[in-house]
């Protein structure tokens, strides 16, 4: 696999030696060679990531959450777990469960580091900050949906509801966006089934197809992934069935491209909803099989919700395991 890669314009510092030890540790180690022009490191063991509470109280500002949240991604700290809770008194309490993805956190040297990160975020507001390895208590609470049923069903259904296509389709970008085809052809290779695929691009596109594809047990043999003039991305997959065989039930073509033009169209499942006095926003997307979810979503909506002027009150944010 070739990946030609650039830095994107929200995270330009980008960590090398560290980005190839987490490829490294997913990757069998028998068959995969990397090399970075002038930068080398160590591989890393792939192991269970412990988890990490870091507890801080401290004043409430306009954009907080998101600042947080940005050093932690830029410390390659994975966010597990959110809880965010704001006092009447302006002060606000955020309980961040997080893994270190280099692996590192138990050491003094890389909590010193993370506290200074923070520090030079929160500034004089800070009153209390904390870092410490979490107990048995936070499996056995972890992944306990806190959703109704209804609700549940309303954020991971595969198909839209009516009101949703009507007010989607008063949207110039929705509109764009329901022109992606995707296409089965099994008429060029005696083995392989060609998956074509044209869409507008976004963030995340090329994820949202792979786990499509991981969840359907579907395997990828060759890929070509490029960018035309108009914004738009042509996927040429040449992909097989789990057992080695193409794709000819014509029901299994069928699901598998309803299910790509949904991910495409859909990636986030968003409601608005008024709770009380308060505006109430639920934002979820499916987690992989494996058990890992989306990368960087609660990082896009603070982003989304500050670039807004938006202010965050309170704040729930966990993995869902089992909803029905």
């Amino acid at each position: 696999m070739v990946f030609w890669v650039v830095p994107h314009l929200s995270s330009p510092f980008v960590r090398w030696p560290s980005l190839k030890n987490r490829l490294q540790s997913l990757c069998p180690s028998c068959s995969v060679t990397f090399h970075f022009e002038g930068q080398a490191s160590n591989s890393a063991a792939a192991a269970a990531s412990p988890v990490y509470l870091l507890k801080f109280f401290c004043l409430d500002r306009k954009g907080l959450l998101h600042d947080v949240t940005q050093v932690l991604s830029e410390l390659e700290l994975t966010i597990q777990k959110v809880k965010v809770t704001t006092t009447p008194d302006g002060r606000v309490l955020d309980l961040f469960f997080i893994t270190d993805n280099m692996e590192l956190l138990h050491t003094k040297e890389r909590q010193d580091d993370t506290y200074k990160q923070l520090n030079a975020v929160l500034g004089e507001s800070c009153i209390s900050c904390e870092l410490k390895l979490v107990g048995p208590e936070y499996e056995r609470h972890h992944g306990i949906s806190s959703l109704s049923p209804a609700i549940a069903e309303e954020l991971f259904r595969f198909e839209l509801s009516d009101k949703e296509t009507r007010s989607q389709a008063l949207s110039p970008d929705m509109a764009k966006l329901k022109k992606a085809s995707v296409v089965i052809d099994n008429s060029l290779s005696p083995v392989h089934t060609l998956l074509q695929i044209v869409c507008v691009d976004h963030k995340g596109l090329f994820y949202d197809v792979l786990r499509t594809l991981k969840d359907c047990n579907i395997k990828i043999a060759y890929g070509r992934f490029s960018l035309n003039s108009k914004g738009y991305r042509d996927l040429d997959l040449f992909i097989q069935q789990n057992d080695g065989k193409k794709i000819v039930d014509p029901d299994k073509q069928d699901g598998l491209c309803s299910r790509l033009r949904m991910e495409m169209l859909h990636p986030l499942r968003v409601i608005i909803s008024n709770r009380g006095p308060d505006t109430e926003l639920l934002v979820a997307n499916p987690v992989e099989l494996s058990g890992k979810g989306r990368p960087r979503v609660f990082y896009d909506v603070t982003q989304a919700l500050k670039s807004l002027g938006i202010c965050i009150f309170s704040v729930s944010y966990n993995f869902q395991r089992e909803l029905f």
